[in-house]
């Protein structure tokens, strides 16, 4: 019995250290690949992430593993620009033609000072707070270190002991919310 359980650990690690060899020899080729086909980082990261999922998943034997790698990856790239999803504060104000919405962005441009835009501008620093308020504590501080203090999410994983990963996606979590609740706020200003 006991060794049974030793061979099945042993290969248990075997295994794992099989998937890590084959993840960190691939990982850069196909971030490259994957960079100069998508918009930002954090997308780049996504899709890299879902290859080596689907990977670390998969029962089937893999006869020729470039390949298989790099047929997945066009496929989660091109499924990713199918359902492409706002990743920052700039992306919430994006009409679906992609042209950013002119009266809302001028609210944030330099010189641009007048008592309406600067009362404007108040109102929507106000309701962006209280959203960030009503986000898990997770969700809000990473999206507070990304897009506004413009931390790295490789500082902020150093710091915090997540992975990029898992940051990237409590701030897309967090900036849904944001959308969701700005865009209300956005509909008034704009069409009053």
């Amino acid at each position: 019995m006991t060794d049974a359980a030793t061979i099945s650990t042993t290969a248990m690690a075997e295994r794992k250290r099989n998937i890590t060899d084959t993840i960190n020899a691939y990982s850069k080729r196909l971030m490259g690949f994957i960079r100069k086909r998508v918009d930002n980082e954090a997308d780049a990261e996504d899709i890299l992430q879902d290859v080596f999922y689907q990977f670390v998943g998969n029962t089937q034997p893999i006869e020729q593993l470039t390949a298989w790698f790099f047929t997945v990856t066009r496929n989660k790239i091109t499924d990713k620009k199918r359902k492409k999803k706002p990743d920052s504060v700039e992306d919430i104000y994006t009409s679906e033609d992609g042209e950013t919405i002119a009266e809302w962005t001028e609210l944030f441009s330099e010189g641009n000072e007048n008592p309406e835009t600067a009362y404007l501008r108040s109102l929507f620093w106000e309701a962006l707070d209280s959203a960030l308020k009503e986000l898990p504590k997770e969700q809000r501080d990473v999206f507070i270190l990304n897009e506004l203090e413009g931390v790295p999410f490789k500082e902020i994983a150093e710091q915090t002991g997540e992975t990029v990963n898992t940051l990237i996606s409590r701030k897309r979590y967090a900036v849904l919310h944001l959308r969701d609740r700005l865009g209300t706020l956005k509909d008034e200003l704009l069409n009053s």
